[in-house]
């Protein structure tokens, strides 16, 4: 397809500067489009590298912030179809695309003469002149080519680039082989007695996806976490409990073609070939020389300071269910597929608080008006739904951000509610284009994108409270993006370390449990009356009910990624597994998160390797801050937000991210409010 005539080369038109037309795109057209875009970029940098003038600032840094326009625009519609609209059609695509994407990369920092530009601009005394974002722009650029081998030899540059290009493909096919165990597998309900225990919304809607399916049978259960965890909390059949865990917990472990071992394996052996290349012991080393813990015994040192007290948690919990089961003639030891379902027994016995009757409270929609009221409050944002801009899927909506006293627009937010095929599991956020100032004041597009079981049509949407957090988490990170105030696109919105980023989505969780969210957007789903004074204090009760199984859960998790990438032995998944797990007195009833056939933060990228502790690292950071408000005059104090907004949200990644946390709190991160905050002893 000729370059004028294929719509992924195009600008984007409309207003807000443009967004992209869904409405155009093909398949057919990314392949055309992407190589033309990558000749294009490559030529951009190669014209920077041999430019004969002296390196200054915007002959050398700036004009490498303004390349690749068009290969930006293109990469932000690819990842939408590849997180969102997967097929066997795009898949083609994306196997033969993936590695040519990587090349870029190695083409980018591995261009000699583009380093030495860098390198001198670096050291010159011209970078002193430089204002405060420009430098640390300049320092960012630097870094990151000496990380990525601009110091290599020849020889070692190509075997790095070598290695990159197979790690693009084997992500791909890491992706490709999970989405399909989520797409292929499912647990059947055949009679009425299947169903037994489950929410009459669950319900309909596992009935409403058998159809979905063409299934001949009453009802399904989708193998995403969105539909098994509710099954394994409420269905009183502890044999289909059993097989629902089961086909969740061996996701990319089946003796199939879609068995993610041999491809995990692969990725492991290159990184780790790779870290050393680039000078660094093990891929965990090399992973964090940029991120704030620097050393990877930090990370350890800090899940053992958590995982003892939550384990401990965990025993008292498993404890209180064991003697239920006891009680009700059960003759058996608690496994890992009845622990939701006796924790949740426990909840109600101790607390007198039922799940289900917290969920006819949360409204997804009403959930949805809260954070934006959340928003409003604490950053003077306000929402207006358009409906004029294309969207990928009739499932997404997007809305206007302004500032609420001025009306000054500010970015899009498109929403992408709920679970279908074609879809990967879970809940993130996207940015599709960057904020940034150097072409005019450009806005940001974000999207939260979420599996919510979506149901009958003419019935609300009810979430779990975990979802309800989950969804607050995640426009944590919107925030991050929208609020982004800065001049150049590489130091924007959510691109600071992976280990602070998590921070600002796991600070706005907070504000779902405020009593004034609560009473304004809790309401239930029938008679539209808001959750009682009494729930509202048994939420506050049990907050910490269950923080055992979820410490221990995630944390683990960690424990194995971290301990994955600072091997450089050829592993055994299955033994490496259970040795760590051995090792840290994994509790018997819970299993990890994310075990590691399925493990798509550290498979489907680099992006969380050697970084899945980021969470907790984040967490102490969140627990921290959150304390400020109360210091203050409680989740809303209006100059707390106002520090929030201006030293962190809106700055991106301008300032050193530990002295932007110093900057907004006035200290380091204590992590004692992480202890206080999950009611762990701390310990002096």
């Amino acid at each position: 397809m000729e370059k004028e005539t294929n719509p992924l080369l195009q600008e984007w038109s409309g207003p807000y500067g443009g967004v992209p037309d869904f409405t155009k795109y093909k398949i057919a057209d990314f392949k055309p489009a992407i190589e033309f875009a990558i000749q294009e970029k490559l030529e951009e940098i190669d014209s920077i590298a041999n430019n004969l003038e002296k390196p200054t600032f915007d002959n050398t840094v700036k004009a490498l912030e303004l390349s690749g326009e068009k290969l930006d625009r293109i990469h932000a519609v690819y990842g939408i179809y590849r997180s969102n609209l997967s097929s066997s059609e795009f898949n083609v695509v994306d196997t033969e695309m993936s590695p040519k994407l990587a090349e870029i990369s190695d083409k980018l920092y591995q261009n000699e003469k583009l380093f030495l530009r860098i390198e001198e601009l670096y050291k010159s005394e011209e970078s002193k002149n430089l204002d405060s974002e420009q430098q640390r722009l300049l320092w960012l650029y630097y870094t990151d080519f000496v990380r990525e081998g601009a110091e290599l030899n020849k020889e070692d540059k190509s075997e790095v680039a070598k290695i990159n290009q197979e790690l693009a493909g084997l992500f791909t096919l890491f992706s490709q082989k999970l989405l399909a165990e989520e797409n292929d597998q499912y647990l059947e309900l055949h009679s009425e007695s299947d169903l037994e225990g489950l929410p009459e919304e669950f319900k309909n809607a596992a009935i409403a996806e058998a159809k979905e399916r063409k299934l001949n049978v009453l009802a399904c259960i989708g193998n995403t976490r969105s539909s098994i965890e509710p099954f394994l909390t409420f269905s009183n059949q502890r044999n289909l409990r059993e097989k629902a865990f089961d086909i969740f917990v061996k996701r990319g472990d089946n003796d199939n073609s879609n068995n993610t071992n041999e491809t995990l394996v692969s990725i492991l052996e290159l990184r780790a070939k790779k870290a050393k290349i680039l000078g660094f012991k093990n891929f965990a080393e090399w992973s964090l020389s940029n991120k704030m813990a620097k050393d990877p015994q930090k990370t350890l040192d800090l899940m053992h300071s958590v995982w003892k007290p939550a384990v401990e948690k965990v025993k008292n919990d498993v404890s209180a269910m064991q003697e239920m089961v006891d009680e009700e003639g059960g003759n058996f030891k608690i496994q890992p597929w009845d622990y939701r379902f006796y924790a949740e027994k426990v909840r109600k016995a101790k607390y007198d608080l039922d799940q289900n009757e917290i969920k006819q409270y949360l409204q997804l929609e009403n959930l949805r008006e809260g954070m934006f009221w959340t928003a409003g409050e604490l950053f003077g944002l306000g929402f207006k739904q358009l409906f004029d801009v294309p969207v990928y899927h009739p499932d997404v909506r997007v809305w206007e951000v302004n500032h609420k006293n001025t009306g000054g627009v500010i970015g899009l937010w498109y929403f992408d509610p709920y679970a279908r095929v074609g879809k990967r599991s879970g809940a993130w956020m996207n940015s599709h284009r960057d904020q940034q100032k150097i072409k005019g004041n450009v806005l940001p597009i974000v999207s939260n994108n979420c599996n919510f079981i979506k149901g009958n049509a003419t019935e609300p949407v009810l979430i779990s409270w975990d979802d309800a957090t989950t969804l607050f988490h995640e426009f944590g990170h919107a925030l991050h993006g929208l609020c982004s105030n800065v001049t150049y696109p590489s130091l924007s919105g959510t691109s600071v370390a992976r280990d602070y980023v998590e921070f600002p989505s796991q600070l706005l969780e907070h504000w779902l449990a405020t009593p004034e969210v609560l009473n304004k957007f809790a309401l239930h789903y029938k008679t539209n009356e808001p959750l009682s004074e009494s729930l509202v204090d048994r939420i506050a009760k049990a907050a910490n009910f269950n923080e055992g199984f979820a410490t221990v859960e995630t944390i683990s998790s960690s424990f194995v990624d971290m301990k994955l990438h600072l091997t450089t032995e050829k592993v055994n998944p299955h033994q490496f597994e259970k040795q760590i797990l051995a090792a840290i007195n994994m509790p018997s009833e819970i299993v990890m998160r994310h075990r590691i056939p399925q493990f798509a933060h550290i498979f489907s990228s680099d992006g969380y390797a050697a970084g899945y502790y980021s969470y907790l690292w984040a967490d102490v950071i969140n627990a921290d801050a959150y304390e400020a408000f109360l210091e203050g005059n409680g989740p809303f104090d209006k100059e707390v937000s106002k520090r929030l907004y201006d030293i962190v949200l809106s700055a991106g990644n301008t300032i050193d991210n530990e002295k932007m946390y110093e900057d907004f709190r006035g200290h380091a991160p204590q992590s004692d409010a992480l202890m206080r905050a999950r009611n762990f002893p701390v310990e002096n």
